[in-house]
């Protein structure tokens, strides 16, 4: 393992909602009244790579869906010395509105994306009301654009980025959905993306609201604690206990630094 490279891994927030927790799961709610739920975007970089995973959404965008918008996702960058010039690769990992906003902010990346997920954006689901939800019609268009321009590089299934980088697919909250799993200095970590909002989603067998297939969500929990190795290397998609378990980034409270460990593993009971 001496030759992958080491990355260091960072969650970024930049907008945050109270929502009844009735919101957060498909079975019965365990809880009682409402709770914060996080909108993060991540970047890993190592000595020879910058990569974005997913876009986060704007000011605009949060009014329209009722979201507390905290900043837009380049400042956020900026705290870690990056211009939105300087990412060449954004991994795209699904496209629903949250995570596939402000692509026209990233002028010289390169979007990967999963065959599955273009194909059902873009398919005849996206008639229902219900399935096209969580989209946005601008944003899939503009990813329709990038690939029109040739910049949107297609994984089917499994795949490994670069080394030390690796796309999973995890199909069930939406059909296209990859996660992805980063060498760091502390070993292997998921970043499950949407493949689980919550830790509670795992902890409880109980997926979050929208999903395309239960059955294939409840798989997908296995799958990325299986990729992550241990319980406290996996990175839920929207858990306010992200920001709460790992270092702040110097002095920016909206960034936590993932590839050091936790100040506890939420999982471990």
């Amino acid at each position: 393992m001496s030759d992958v490279p080491v990355f260091e891994v960072y969650a970024i927030q930049y907008a945050t909602s109270m929502r009844p927790t009735a919101d957060y799961f498909v079975g019965a709610d365990p809880h009682d009244g409402q709770s914060p739920i996080n909108y993060y975007v991540w970047l890993i970089r190592s000595d020879d790579h910058i990569i974005l995973i997913d876009t986060g959404f704007n000011a605009e965008r949060a009014k329209q869906r009722g979201r507390n918008f905290l900043r837009c996702p380049t400042e956020g960058l900026r705290s870690l010395g990056i211009a939105p010039e300087d990412i060449n690769t954004v991994i795209v990992t699904h496209l629903h509105y949250d995570h596939a906003g402000n692509l026209d902010l990233f002028p010289n990346a390169r979007f990967v994306l999963q065959d599955e997920e273009m194909r059902f954006a873009t398919g005849r689901y996206m008639r229902h009301e219900l399935m096209r939800a969580p989209f946005e019609l601008s944003d899939v268009l503009r990813m329709v654009t990038s690939n029109f321009e040739g910049r949107v590089d297609f994984v089917n299934g499994d795949a490994e980025l670069c080394p030390g980088v690796g796309l999973h697919h995890v199909p069930g909250h939406s059909l296209g959905l990859q996660s992805v799993t980063v060498n760091s200095k502390r070993g292997r970590l998921c970043l499950a993306s949407d493949a689980a909002h919550f830790f509670d989603n795992i902890r409880l067998g109980n997926p979050f609201k929208v999903t395309t297939h239960v059955g294939d969500t409840l798989e997908g929990h296995d799958r990325v604690l299986n990729l992550a190795g241990s319980t406290d290397r996996l990175i839920p998609g929207h858990d306010p206990q992200v920001s709460e378990i790992y270092r702040q980034h110097f002095d920016d409270n909206l960034i936590v630094v993932l590839h050091e460990n936790p100040t506890r593993d939420p999982l471990a009971g």
